[in-house]
């Protein structure tokens, strides 16, 4: 009897070695911080009349009669009408509170308030004189403020982006490599723009004494080198 033998070769795959791995990216991220200062040129400011009378009626005409006078003053002054806006209005009851006894009602208390937006910082002063002489008894606030930010923006930006770039040249120098190509810049929210208080008096004859001061812009960034 013959026997036929047969090799069987079976195809077994082909092991290889571990694959190589992308190199590890070599970075530096650094931020940096811009500020420009300038004088602001606009300012806000909220005021108004509170009265207080028996009746809900006669407390409403007492205000309304002081607050025309009121808007009167800030029309004598030249503040347009689109600068004059109602902010707050209302009428409350008031109350005595005796030990023991149940509040007790003693009349109406009513608050009528305009913001008011100055174009002309010089006309501030005299704008507040007038207020009070007119009869406005409640002031709640001035606040300065850039009109338009975007020359200032752009320099603050430019001034925080070289910020960055110094701080990481320092660093790559102190650790022996060199900046190569930006990967990525960033921004972040720096919020509106914040007094400094840089003490610039205007005054205005016979007005009452102000000081305008400065308003910050500021920027912020993150940027991203490569590292050789």
């Amino acid at each position: 009897m013959k026997y036929r033998l047969f090799l069987v070769l079976a195809a077994w795959p082909v092991l290889a070695g571990p694959a190589l791995a992308d190199p590890v990216s070599r970075t530096v991220t650094m931020s940096g911080q811009g500020e420009i200062r300038a004088v602001p040129d606009t300012v806000t400011l909220s005021a108004g009349v509170t009265i207080q009378a028996a009746t809900a009626a006669a407390a409403l005409a007492a205000d309304s009669s002081r607050m025309q006078a009121v808007m009167a003053a800030l029309k004598k002054q030249g503040v347009a009408n689109k600068n004059i806006q109602t902010s707050q209005f209302s009428v409350s009851p008031q109350y005595a509170n005796n030990d023991g006894q149940a509040p007790r009602l003693t009349g109406y208390q009513v608050t009528n308030e305009v913001s008011v937006r100055l174009d002309d910082l010089s006309k501030l002063g005299a704008t507040l004189d007038a207020l009070v002489t007119a009869g406005a008894n409640q002031m709640n606030g001035i606040n300065f403020s850039i009109a338009d930010t975007t020359a200032l923006m752009a320099q603050a930006r430019q001034r925080a982006v070289a910020d960055a770039l110094v701080k990481a040249q320092t660093y790559a120098k102190a650790a022996g490599v060199t900046l190569g190509a930006i990967q990525s810049i960033g921004e972040s929210d720096n919020g509106a723009p914040r007094p400094v208080f840089a003490m610039m008096a205007a005054r205005a004859p016979k007005a009452v004494p102000v000081a305008i001061g400065e308003e910050s812009v500021t920027a912020a960034v993150s940027i991203v080198w490569q590292i050789q």
